[in-house]
């Protein structure tokens, strides 16, 4: 799939995904509130369009839903202030990390990566994107995540540990970044599980509402 924003597009390349970014998160799990941010990767292959059927892992059985602001980089670069990283933005869009809570726990206790928790196919639901306006503001910023019809998660990007700024700055110190990289920004409290049949859906007035189902 292409990426679109405004009238460009793009293939996508790298997600980046930043876990515990938000305080009420981590501690609803029972984490530590990071020092750094917590990154960690899926393949491009795991980006689902809105209106795709999300089919269950066959991998594990507690599949949770957590809902992300998501940051389309447009052009190479490094970025050492606020304002060269808010310069490497292209557009703004909603996203889902889907994670099997079940098998993200074995992980854990073992010491092993999250890849088969949270890098499985179709973990990256993934909306429409928005160009960068200036009227933007990438810290107050709210967005909602709605399952069945009931309100599970409000979110506004004002409550991050690490803002987007400072995530682009913390990445770019090991990776150059390029068109098509994107940012899973991290989800706030209220994550859950999902069932076949699920629809779930994701909104901010700013950006746009978008939804799946769970096949």
């Amino acid at each position: 799939m292409r990426i679109c924003v405004g009238k460009a597009s793009v293939e996508p390349a790298r997600l980046f995904c930043i876990g515990r970014n938000y305080v009420a998160h981590a501690e609803e799990l029972n984490n530590e509130i990071p020092e750094r941010p917590v990154i960690f990767c899926k393949p491009s292959s795991c980006l689902v369009p809105e209106g795709s059927a999300i089919t269950f892992p066959a991998h594990g059985k507690d599949l949770h839903y957590e809902a992300e602001l998501v940051i389309l980089i447009g052009r190479d670069g490094w970025a050492v202030t606020d304002g060269e990283a808010r310069s490497l933005v292209a557009g703004i869009s909603l996203g889902l990390d889907l994670t099997l809570r079940d098998v993200q726990k074995q992980m854990i206790n073992k010491g092993l990566p999250w890849e088969l928790a949270k890098s499985f196919e179709q973990s990256a639901p993934i909306g429409s994107f928005v160009p960068l306006a200036d009227f933007i503001d990438l810290v107050d910023l709210n967005f909602t995540c709605i399952v069945n019809g009931e309100l599970r998660q409000e979110g506004n990007t004002g409550l991050m540990i690490f803002p987007v700024t400072t995530l682009i700055i913390e990445l770019s110190k090991i990776w150059k970044l390029v068109p098509g990289d994107m940012i899973f920004t991290g989800t706030p409290a209220g994550v859950g599980p999902l069932s076949r049949g699920d629809k779930i859906e994701i909104a901010s007035k700013l950006i746009g509402s978008f939804s799946w189902k769970v096949a």
